[in-house]
């Protein structure tokens, strides 16, 4: 009965153990494993085109990008909620069962979003057994492809996101040299027309759809 008891004690600590590794690795799970990466990079890539330094301020960027992450990820959050946690809150499967019912839906996600090219690539380099199927490839593999994914669709989207703001500084700062007013920085005069320009085109409503329409 002792025994019994030990082992018992043992698997509760286990237990606790695993759930707060679990809980430690949640700030990296929200960034490396959802679309918070690629929303993030996105916005920040707009306030550095605007050139108006720290405006916005950095916590409230990261506070949209949570928002606009959570939006996004809904129904991948409704489908572990349905399938593993609330099965192992009313004792219906082990908590192994849980951890891999909560884990296919956020590898679909991933699927979804990582290039063929990106999952060769670390397939490759872990040096594994060619896999068949999607199933066949590891967690460990399948997150650095789609986190090198996303930095590229993040990098991709900020790319145009510049393209206007940049010839709105050529412009101004051709204007500026033809009338030999060269000791003028051309950023204090373009960043009012930058502004102007993301105000008028209602800047936010588009980056944030384009953002969103994005992970369809």
């Amino acid at each position: 009965m002792n025994i019994a008891l030990d082992f018992g004690q043992t698997s509760s600590v286990v237990q606790i153990f695993l759930l707060l590794t679990v809980l430690s690795l949640a700030p990296s799970i929200l960034v490396l494993m959802t679309s918070f990466t690629r929303i993030v990079v996105v916005l920040s890539f707009v306030r550095n085109a605007l050139g108006t330094q720290q405006l916005p301020p950095a916590l409230l960027v990261i506070g949209l990008s949570l928002l606009l992450t959570f939006f996004v990820m809904m129904p991948t959050f409704s489908e572990i909620n349905s399938n593993a946690l609330q099965p192992y809150i009313n004792n219906e499967i082990t908590h192994e069962e849980a951890l891999t019912a909560a884990e296919q839906p956020l590898r679909a996600f991933m699927f979804k979003q990582t290039r063929e090219k990106d999952l060769e690539l670390f397939v490759n380099m872990s040096k594994i057994e060619q896999p068949r199927t999607y199933g066949d490839i590891p967690t460990y593999v399948l997150i650095p492809a789609f986190v090198i994914s996303e930095l590229k669709t993040a990098f991709q989207i900020g790319f145009a996101i510049f393209i206007p703001f940049m010839i709105i500084d050529m412009i101004v700062a051709s204007t500026l040299m033809s009338m030999g007013m060269m000791m003028l920085p051309p950023m204090m005069i373009s960043l009012p027309f930058k502004i102007l320009l993301f105000v008028l085109v209602d800047g936010w409503s588009l980056v944030v759809q384009s953002v969103v329409t994005s992970f369809r």
